[in-house]
């Protein structure tokens, strides 16, 4: 058995931090040009699937009730999935990799500040639900931000402050936040908008002395 693994983090499954090892190691060999493109694409591909998700979300707007409706549901689904990563993070406690593994030189530069816990990865999570939810706003540019969404995910191990099961428990659960929400709440939601815009139904008055 080789020294560092002795020194497996304990609360981590082994073959993630293997895993982390491995691409964190391919990642310090990779051209210096490569490594900048990781390290800016880790940050702006949220922003790419955020110009996806609305974009995918205004062309609901022309639609009927029930289009408009999923467009209003959808970020309030990003929002809540975000939250709820936010509040398993708290539970968990997970160090980050690059702070329980501090020997490997990681592409980010700087792990995150102690308290910033792992799991899941709150970028995955975003990354998940505006892919999901793009997906059901508009097929067509939800096939260009699933792949985007795993490729995001992907570079949050390879920037080194990820393990690998941070960001594939991030994707599942912001993706399953995303699609449960905005198929519970469309139908609701449409139905507050058409009472809305036709008023509550009228009552007939009945004319004085008729029986």
């Amino acid at each position: 058995m080789t020294s560092w693994m002795v020194d497996l983090p304990q609360d981590v499954p082994q073959v993630s931090v293997e895993w982390y090892r491995d691409i964190v190691e391919f990642a310090d060999r990779t051209p210096e040009p490569v490594q900048w493109f990781a390290a800016h694409f880790t940050e702006g591909s949220v922003v790419l699937l955020g110009l996806l998700f609305l974009l995918a979300a205004w062309r609901r707007f022309g639609g009927t009730s029930r289009d408009r409706a999923a467009a209003l549901v959808a970020p309030v689904a990003v929002v809540l999935a975000y939250g709820l990563s936010e509040w398993i993070k708290t539970l968990v406690d997970q160090e980050r990799p690059c702070r329980a593994l501090a020997e490997l030189t990681i592409v980010a530069g700087q792990c995150p500040p102690t308290g910033d816990w792992s799991f899941p990865s709150n970028h995955s999570t975003i990354a998940g639900a505006l892919a999901a939810t793009t997906l059901v706003l508009g097929p067509r540019l939800g096939l260009l931000a699933v792949p985007l969404a795993l490729l995001a995910a992907f570079s949050r191990t390879f920037v080194g402050v990820h393990y690998p099961h941070d960001v594939v428990a991030g994707v599942l659960l912001g993706a399953l936040v995303g699609t449960v929400l905005l198929a519970t709440l469309s139908g609701p939601v449409a139905h507050l908008l058409d009472r809305r815009r036709t008023g509550p139904p009228t009552q007939t008055r009945t004319p004085t002395g008729a029986r």
